[in-house]
């Protein structure tokens, strides 16, 4: 199928595997690439030798396009006292499992913004498409990709942030529905949010922008796909409908959960990692003082801790097992075998 979205991306169909950082591999992208989608890399927990890495490992299983995220969250404003009280808060959870939680709490991964270095690298490499999560950076930076030739998307959860991000000089809107798993894209998580639908969305960014526009959340087959395009957008994006993909890094505690949720149950919570993020009913969901919760990604640290602790006495209760209110749905297919199923759905 041609449209301006294949066309800007050099992609057979308007296909995306959404970049979920922690899952997403370069196989996952490779494939999906390989297949005529737009595969991507997550890189938003990635050093920068890490990001290169991934990058270099994805060019060498295919020469086909693929996309890189990064996270362009503001850092972190810390309050060791509140750190201190979400530490004693999650205390008698860890002593279920004979473990206590870490003495202090770090940010364990830095924003776009605040790695210089991040940037040089994406203008050294030239992957075929770049990704923002959380925000945009600035006109300059955007500008510099867009003349190395790179393609650029940014997430938006309502129409500001969308006429935000085109104002900077973005390429292409994700527009990121309440359905998606994962993290929400909110630009300030303490501004109030909308909780727009993907349907809704799309049909209110179609009126306001006219670069190419990609519906992301509860996307999982081709009429999920079919039905967005009709209401305007020019694709879509899926996330959980590959994370049983042999090629994902999805563990077989997440993949167990993800198989047993047939009933589509997901709750949208901050308390893993001090973000809204939508994940499958788990041991967090009682887990949540809004007032306690440290900022993002210094809540994370406990997130993780906790979740290991957990794992290591056998409960895989507290990952974070990030899923889209769709994930009823999933399917277990390689790769490239599903995108051809959904080309096929689509009528592509």
């Amino acid at each position: 199928m041609s449209n301006r979205l294949t066309q800007q991306l050099d992609i057979d169909y308007p296909i995306i595997q959404a970049p979920m950082a922690g899952v997403s591999t370069p196989e996952l992208a490779a494939a999906v690439s390989g297949a005529g989608a737009l595969g991507s890399l997550g890189l938003g927990s990635a050093t920068i030798e890490q990001a290169e890495t991934l990058i270099n490992r994805t060019r060498r299983l295919t020469t086909r396009p693929f996309n890189v995220n990064v996270f362009c969250h503001a850092p972190a404003i810390r309050d060791p006292q509140r750190e201190a009280q979400w530490l004693a808060r999650l205390c008698p959870e860890f002593a279920r499992f004979g473990s206590l939680p870490p003495e202090t709490l770090a940010e364990i991964y830095l924003s776009f913004q605040q790695q210089p270095r991040m940037a040089e690298l994406l203008l050294d490499l030239t992957p075929a498409a770049v990704s923002f999560h959380f925000g945009v950076p600035d006109r300059e930076t955007l500008r510099q990709l867009r003349e190395k030739g790179i393609v650029t998307l940014a997430s938006a959860t309502s129409v500001a942030e969308a006429l935000l991000a085109v104002e900077q000089g973005i390429d292409m809107v994700v527009a990121q529905g309440y359905e998606a798993g994962g993290h929400r894209g909110i630009f300030d998580p303490q501004a109030p949010d909308g909780q727009m639908s993907t349907f809704t969305l799309v049909q209110a960014l179609k009126r306001r922008i006219d670069i190419p526009l990609i519906a992301a959340g509860g996307v999982m087959d081709g009429a999920g796909v079919n039905s967005l395009m009709n209401l305007g957008a020019d694709g879509a994006q899926l996330g959980t409908a590959f994370l049983l993909c042999p090629e994902s890094s999805t563990d077989s505690g997440y993949r167990e959960a993800l198989k047993s949720a047939s009933d589509g149950q997901t709750v949208l919570t901050s308390a893993i990692s001090g973000r809204p993020a939508r994940c499958l009913v788990n041991g967090w969901r009682e887990i949540n003082d809004p007032l306690l919760i440290p900022a993002y990604p210094v809540a994370y640290a406990a997130g993780k801790a906790l979740a290991s602790a957990a794992k290591a006495q056998g409960d895989r209760q507290y990952g974070a097992h990030w899923a889209g209110q769709g994930v009823s749905l999933i399917r277990e297919l390689p790769a490239a075998e599903l995108i051809r199923t959904l080309v096929n759905e689509c009528g592509f």
